[in-house]
C-alpha cells in the first residue's frame, strides 16, 4: 500500500510540473507582462528597471525554478488586467465554482445511477427506450445550447428561475456560499442541470452497460441457482460490482465539472473561475490564466489520486495482484 501511494504522489508531482513548465511559457511567449503594466510609451529605462524587479532579466531556468517556488506557494504575481493578486481573485471566485460542480454532480449521481439500473433490468419497455432516446440527446446537444434553452424555458417564458448571476450569498469565514439562502438556490437550478446533463446521461448509459455485463457473469448465475431473490441479486450483488469502475469515472468527471464549466459559467454570468478564466483570455491576463491552469491540474490529480485510493481498496483483486507480484 505504501508503495503504491509513493508511486502515485511521485507520479502527480511529475505531472504538476509538466504543467506548471506549460503555464510558465505563458509568460515568456503570449505578450510582455512589462508592455501590459507600462504601456506602449513607456520610456527603456522605465521598461528595464521593471524587467528587474521583476526578474525578467535572468536566465530562463532560473525565473523557471522562481515561478516553481512561488506557484508551490499559491502566488502567481497580480492581475494585468484588474491590478489584484490572482491568488485573492482565485479565492474568491473558486467556492462558486466548486459548489456547482458538487450540486452538478449530486444531480447526476442520484439520477443517473437510478435511471441506468432501471434501463438494463427493464430493457425494452417504454421508460427504458426513453432513457436512452434522452441520453443521446444529452450526449449529443452541445452545453451551451442546452444552457439559452432552459432559459428561454424556464427563465423567460415561465419565469421560474433567475437567468444569471448568484443570487444572495453568505460569508462564512473566506469561504461565500450560495447553498444556505433560498435564493442561492434559486439561482443555482438552472446552471446546475445544464452542467449535470452530460454527467447524468454518461454515467446513466455506463451504469447500464456495466450492469448487463455484470449481469451474465457466473457468479450471479449461481446466486439465481442458490434461490436468491431477484432484489438481492440485483442490488446486492450486481449493484455493487457495478459502481465499482462507476466511481472512477465518477471521480474524474467531477474534476472535468470544475474545469470544463467555463461554458456554462459564461451562458448564466456565474462569478466562478470559468468566467474569470475567459476574461483572462479576452484581455491575455497570464498570471490568471498560468494560476488557472495549474490548479485545475492540481484538482484533477488529487482526484486522480483519491479514485486510485479508493479503487484500491475497494477492489480486492488489486490487492491480491499486489500480493502476488511480491
Amino acid at each position: 500500500m505504501f508503495a503504491f501511494v509513493l508511486r502515485r504522489l511521485i507520479q502527480a508531482v511529475i505531472v504538476m510540473v509538466a504543467v506548471a513548465f506549460i503555464s510558465f511559457l505563458l509568460f515568456q511567449y503570449v505578450g510582455d507582462p512589462v508592455v501590459f503594466l507600462l504601456g506602449q510609451d513607456a520610456r527603456p529605462e522605465q521598461i528595464q528597471e521593471l524587467r528587474q524587479a521583476l526578474g525578467l532579466d535572468k536566465p530562463f531556468f532560473v525565473q523557471f525554478w522562481h515561478f516553481l517556488v512561488n506557484a508551490a506557494q499559491g502566488e502567481f504575481g497580480l492581475s494585468l488586467r484588474q491590478g489584484a493578486k490572482v491568488s485573492s481573485l482565485i479565492a474568491e471566485r473558486f467556492p462558486a465554482t466548486l459548489e456547482l460542480a458538487l450540486v452538478a454532480a449530486l444531480l447526476a449521481l442520484l439520477l443517473g445511477i437510478p435511471m441506468g439500473v432501471y434501463a438494463a433490468l427493464r430493457r425494452g419497455t417504454f421508460t427504458s427506450q426513453m432513457f436512452m432516446t434522452l441520453s443521446l440527446l444529452g450526449v449529443s446537444l452541445p452545453t451551451f445550447l442546452i444552457g439559452i434553452l432552459l432559459i428561454l424555458v424556464f427563465a423567460v417564458h415561465l419565469g421560474w428561475f433567475p437567468s444569471f448571476g448568484r443570487g444572495d450569498i453568505v460569508q462564512l469565514g473566506w469561504w461565500r456560499s450560495g447553498l444556505l439562502t433560498i435564493d442561492g438556490w434559486h439561482h443555482i437550478v438552472l446552471p446546475a442541470v445544464t452542467l449535470a446533463i452530460f454527467q447524468l446521461t454518461l454515467i446513466m448509459r455506463l451504469v447500464r452497460a456495466e450492469m448487463l455485463e455484470v449481469l451474465r457473469t457466473d457468479y450471479i448465475k449461481f446466486a439465481r441457482a442458490r434461490g436468491l431473490s431477484n432484489r438481492a441479486i440485483h442490488f446486492g450483488h450486481a449493484l455493487k460490482n457495478t459502481l465499482v469502475p462507476v466511481m472512477t469515472i465518477t471521480g474524474l468527471q467531477l474534476g472535468g465539472l470544475i474545469a470544463f464549466a467555463i461554458i456554462t459559467e459564461t451562458v448564466f454570468q456565474w462569478p466562478g473561475m470559468g468566467l474569470l478564466f475567459i476574461q483572462a483570455v479576452t484581455f491575455a491576463d497570464i498570471p490568471v490564466m498560468a494560476a488557472y491552469l495549474c490548479l485545475i491540474a492540481l484538482i484533477f490529480v488529487v482526484i486522480n489520486l483519491v479514485v486510485d485510493l479508493l479503487y484500491f481498496v475497494v477492489d480486492p483483486r488489486l490487492r491480491v495482484g499486489k500480493a502476488g507480484g511480491h
